[in-house]
């Protein structure tokens, strides 16, 4: 199957929201259940999420198990060190949304440790290319989850 589109053909905005709190755990519970209430992706043979499946980019390693473990097999995901993203994980996480956004997922969420950058971090997101790539919806507080 061919997986480019025609000439001036746009690709959709992929729905994207930023996920904040300190604590690893809660960042991953809060995907999890806003994962929950979208639809499962098909899983093809080959056991890696299709096209349209939803992504997760997360700052920092998980602490002991992950509630998206369950999901893995159903959304990309990847792990970025901690650090923060609009500093000096900047690089890190442009290559990473770049590979992700290759695999043309329906959905993305990003899990954010410190909240103090996030409005640059906003900023950057919808500054080019990524403006044309991506449709930022409200953050989400994982405390208030």
């Amino acid at each position: 199957m061919n997986d480019r589109q025609p000439p001036g053909a746009r690709m959709p905005r992929v729905v994207t929201t930023l996920v904040v709190s300190a604590g690893a755990a809660v960042r991953e519970q809060a995907i999890c259940a806003r994962l929950s209430t979208l639809a499962a992706a098909p899983v093809p043979d080959a056991g890696k999420p299709m096209a349209g499946a939803p992504a997760v980019i997360l700052e920092g390693i998980a602490s002991g198990s992950s509630p998206l473990d369950i999901l893995a097999p159903q959304l990309h995901l990847a792990r970025i060190a901690p650090g923060c993203l609009c500093c000096s994980g900047n690089l890190v996480l442009r290559v990473t949304l770049n590979r992700l956004l290759r695999q043309r997922p329906g959905r993305l969420f990003i899990g954010v440790a410190r909240s103090e950058h996030l409005d640059q971090l906003r900023s950057w997101l919808q500054s080019e290319p990524y403006d044309q790539l991506l449709t930022l919806t409200p953050d989400i507080d994982a405390q208030d989850v």
